[in-house]
Parts: C-alpha cells; sequence; structure tokens
C-alpha cells in the first residue's frame, strides 16, 4: 500500500523543479508579450485589454494560481482526508469536492455573467476617468474574457487536488497554455483594429490550461457531480474558514492595482500599456529570483521556527535574502544602464515604436527602483508565515492602500504613469521597513550586520553605476543603432560592469560573494565528482 508519507519527493527535488517550470511560464509569458507588442503596440486597444484583463486575471491567476487562496485551502483540507493515493477517493472526499466545486461555480459563475451582460457597467467603475472610447472598447474586451472567470473556479481546485497528489509538475505547467493559445491565435489571426483575437487568445488561452489539468483530476477519481451541501458539511466550512482570510490577502495586492488603473485612465493613450510591460520585465528576473529562494525557504523557516531554532532562522534569513539583494543590486544596476536597448531588442518592431519603447523605459527606472526593498519585503513576509502571523502583513498591505491613493494623487498629476510607478517603489519601501520593525516582536534578525553589508553593495554598485553609464554613453555614439550592434553593446556593457562588480565586491569583502561561490564550487564538484565516478 502506498501512503503519502511514502510517496512525498524530495523537497529540494520538488522546489528546483517548480523553479524550471516558473522559468519556462516567464519565457512563455515574455513571447506573448513581444507578440502582442508587435501587433498592438502602446495603443488604445492595448490599454483597454489590460485595463479589462485585470478582472478575469483574479479569478485565473491570483485567486486560482500558485499559492492562491482556492489552492492553499483544498491542499489544506484535502490532503487531510486522501489517506491512501493508491485507491480512488472515499465517498467524503467526493463530496467535498462537488459541494466546493458547485459553490465556486456558482460564485465564479455569477461575476462571469455580470461581467458578459453588463461590461460596460463594470469598467466605468473601474476606469471612470477614461474617455468614452476607451471605455467601450475595454468594456468589449471584459465581455469576449469573461468566460475567464468561470474557468478559474476550476483551476483553483484543481491545482489544490494536484498538489495533494504530490503531481507538482501539471499544475505549474499549466499556467503557461495562456500565453501559449494567446500567441497561438494572434500568430493565425494577425491582429486586427479592436483587440478580438487578444481577447479571444486569452479566453482560449485559458479553456486550453483548464483542458490539460481536467483529465488527469478525472483519472483521480474526481468526476464532478453538483452537490449543494453548503451548511452540514463539516469539511466544507473548514475550507470556507480558510478560503476567507487568505482570499482578503490575496485581493488586497489587487484593490492596490485597481487604485492604479483609476489613476492611469485618465492619461495619455498607451500609457497603462507601457506600465504593464515595464512591470513583467522587472518581474521576469526579480521574480524568479523569489520563487528560488522561497521555495526551498519558506519550509526551512517553518520547521525551524516551530522547533525554536531562532539563532538558525537568523543565520538563513541574512544568508538568504542578503544573497538575493547582491544579485538583485547587480541587476538593478544593469537595467538602469542598458533598459531602452534592452526594451528595444525585445519588443521594438511593428506596431512598437521608439516612443513605446521610452515610455516602458522611463516606467521601469522607477519600477527597478523597488528592486531591494521588494525583495526583502516578500522575503520577511514569509517569516511572519512561519510564526503563523498572517495578520501583520495583511493589516500593513490593507494600509498602504490609503498611501497609494495619497501618492497618486501627489505623483500622477506632475509625472503621469511614472508618479505610479514611483508611487508603487516608496510604498514598496515602506512596507519593508514596518515589517522589519514588527519582527522584532517575534525575533532579533540582527541588522546592524545586515546592513552594514548592505551598505557596501550599494556603496560597489554606485561605482559599478557610474562606470557603466559613461561605457554606454560612449558606445551609443561610436556604434549605429541597429539591431546587431545593440546586442553588441549591451553584451560589452554587461562584460564589463559584471567582472567590475564581482571584483569590488570581493575587495570590500562582501560575505555574500564569498556565500555564492562556495555554494558554486561544491555544486561544481560535486558534479565533478558524479562524471568521475
Amino acid at each position: 500500500m502506498t501512503t503519502k508519507s511514502n510517496s512525498s519527493p524530495n523537497l529540494l527535488k520538488s522546489a528546483s523543479l517548480i523553479v524550471i517550470v516558473i522559468l519556462l511560464s516567464k519565457i512563455a509569458g515574455f513571447l506573448r508579450d513581444i507578440i502582442v507588442a508587435n501587433y498592438y503596440g502602446a495603443s488604445i486597444v492595448s490599454d483597454a485589454y489590460f485595463y479589462a484583463y485585470q478582472i478575469p486575471a483574479l479569478a485565473i491567476v491570483i485567486l486560482g494560481g500558485m499559492g492562491g487562496p482556492f489552492h492553499s485551502a483544498t491542499v489544506s483540507v484535502f490532503s487531510k482526508l486522501i489517506k491512501n493515493f493508491d485507491v480512488k477517493p472515499q465517498e467524503e472526499t467526493q463530496k467535498l469536492f462537488n459541494t466546493f466545486e458547485t459553490f465556486s461555480l456558482l460564485v465564479f459563475g455569477s461575476l462571469a455573467l455580470i461581467c458578459f451582460f453588463f461590461p460596460q457597467q463594470v469598467m466605468n467603475v473601474i476606469i471612470s476617468q477614461a474617455t468614452p472610447e476607451l471605455s467601450s472598447l475595454a468594456a468589449y474586451h471584459l465581455k469576449l474574457m469573461s468566460p475567464v472567470i468561470l474557468i478559474g473556479a476550476f483551476l483553483g481546485l484543481y491545482y489544490g487536488i494536484l498538489v495533494t497528489y504530490n503531481k507538482f509538475l501539471l499544475p505549474n505547467i499549466a499556467p503557461s497554455m495562456l500565453s501559449f493559445g494567446l500567441i497561438a491565435v494572434l500568430l493565425f489571426s494577425k491582429g486586427d483594429d479592436t483587440g478580438f483575437y487578444l481577447a479571444i487568445g486569452t479566453t482560449c488561452g485559458a479553456l486550453l490550461q483548464l483542458l490539460l489539468q481536467t483529465p488527469v483530476v478525472l483519472k483521480l477519481g474526481y468526476a464532478f457531480k453538483p452537490c449543494f451541501d453548503f451548511f452540514n458539511n463539516k469539511n466544507f466550512n473548514d475550507i470556507l474558514e480558510l478560503l476567507m482570510p487568505a482570499f482578503l490577502s490575496s485581493t488586497i495586492g489587487q484593490i492596490g492595482i485597481y487604485v492604479d488603473i483609476f489613476f492611469a485612465s485618465g492619461l495619455a493613450e498607451g500609457q497603462w500599456t507601457a506600465y504593464g510591460y515595464a512591470n513583467r520585465i522587472f518581474q521576469f528576473p526579480v521574480g524568479l529570483m523569489l520563487s528560488a529562494l522561497l521555495v526551498p525557504l519558506f519550509p526551512l523557516f517553518s520547521r525551524l521556527v516551530a522547533e525554536k531554532k531562532f539563532d538558525e532562522v537568523r543565520h538563513y534569513f541574512n544568508k538568504g535574502v542578503g544573497s538575493l539583494i547582491f544579485v538583485g543590486t547587480f541587476m538593478m544596476i544593469f537595467i538602469f544602464i542598458s533598459k531602452t536597448d534592452l526594451i528595444s531588442l525585445a519588443l521594438e518592431r511593428g506596431a512598437f515604436t521608439h516612443q513605446a519603447t521610452l515610455m516602458v523605459s522611463e516606467v521601469l527606472f522607477f519600477i527597478s527602483l523597488s528592486i531591494i526593498p521588494y525583495m526583502f519585503r516578500d522575503s520577511i513576509t514569509r517569516l511572519y508565515y512561519s510564526f503563523n502571523d498572517s495578520k501583520t502583513p495583511f493589516y500593513i498591505a490593507m494600509g498602504s492602500i490609503l498611501l497609494k491613493i495619497i501618492f497618486n494623487s501627489i505623483f500622477v498629476k506632475t509625472m503621469g504613469i511614472n508618479g505610479i510607478a514611483l508611487s508603487t517603489t516608496i510604498i514598496t519601501l515602506i512596507n519593508g521597513t514596518l515589517l522589519a520593525i514588527l519582527i522584532r516582536k517575534k525575533i532579533t534578525i540582527g541588522y546592524k550586520q545586515f546592513f552594514k553589508q548592505i551598505g557596501k553593495i550599494i556603496f560597489c554598485a554606485s561605482i559599478v553605476f557610474v562606470v557603466g553609464f559613461i561605457l554606454n554613453m560612449f558606445l551609443g555614439k561610436v556604434l549605429a543603432s541597429t539591431f546587431i550592434l545593440k546586442i553588441v553593446k549591451v553584451l560589452i556593457v554587461l562584460g564589463v560592469i559584471l567582472p567590475l562588480y564581482l571584483i569590488i565586491a570581493h575587495v570590500l569583502k562582501i560575505e555574500y560573494l564569498e556565500d555564492l561561490k562556495e555554494k558554486i564550487e561544491k555544486k561544481l564538484g560535486a558534479k565533478f565528482a558524479k562524471n568521475k565516478q
């Protein structure tokens, strides 16, 4: 008989696999952005799409995605009910599945119907400052994408079921289907003037994501049959108890996006699109690095806190976050120096003009200022979760909504979309600072040594930035602005500033460099020994 404990995969191996899959998913998303930019540029059509997409995105990405409330609540409850992976689920478990799925269908189905029949009214609330043309176009997109909201009802539950059965690969691959579905539709259609294929491609991609997971869920023994046992099912009540706080926490960030949308909707054409592209470029390396660290580190924090090994918690937190910031700071200065060339190489073709490149470049500068506080905030938030404290990060996030309104009101008037990016950076810094102060009620981190190393990193980065900036300006004058020569220019800059960054870090004795060297040497040494055998 195979039980759950016997079939549980190695944590580190699973984490490594997830990171690889996330990387592939981000690459798929990047390819999607390149194709969308080629067909629609930074225009009123792309603005309308990205405004409208925020509503189905809440269902399919935030609520139904990895770490979302539906996934987390499903794993927590179903993992206690399923005793054996090799047999069909018991009647009690099947009934819970059907009850939860029926509930989700009713809730998400109602929202989907509202967005289908009243899209204009919905968009008027979200982008009340938009022109009638933009508002009407966004409503058209929302109507076409409304089925995605209903699909989200299935995805969160399916994701949780698959992870409960230790099937990590499929649910982490599935989100990339959203990108591939959209890419396929756009390549066959070659775009249009209203964004019909853009919206319908998103719906097809979401459906493809669902179809990929459904056969496996059915094979596990979870065939859906409507069940309305909402009030007498204790297990379902347990799910709701977990679901509601997690739902509120997950939607706080989305509320912040809706605040940004409100202020951005009155800006010039293409600015919200520029913000979206800049944010996704920022998230590509930063999100991957955070996943690589936090997937294995979060369960380690939880175990060490449970065992009251607080010295080890401090050690791994400082080493892990410090290494993240050391690498992230170099990424930040490289983005500052080469951002325009990188965006031009990736997106500037077809309908995406050089003016659009400059817009994205400016926004990316202000967003990239948040790399250090962003990494620190997300890392220390996991430390709170290890102490079973989700309330403190939630309250701080709630307070940030009010600050977002205030800062957006101040900055957007004079800076346009760049003001929203700067507002986001400042709020991220404030959130990280408050979390750093309040964690002292649970554990002392030892910030003196930590910030001493961060100071060295910033000093090192400042020197490298000046050298790289001057070199980039010089190369811009002597090299023609062709695709190949832009690649050469970026590679020369990278080839100079990376070794310089490492050399100065070595001279300053930044300990995170030594940590990274030891990890690389151990990994290469183990690989060499294995090959030798």
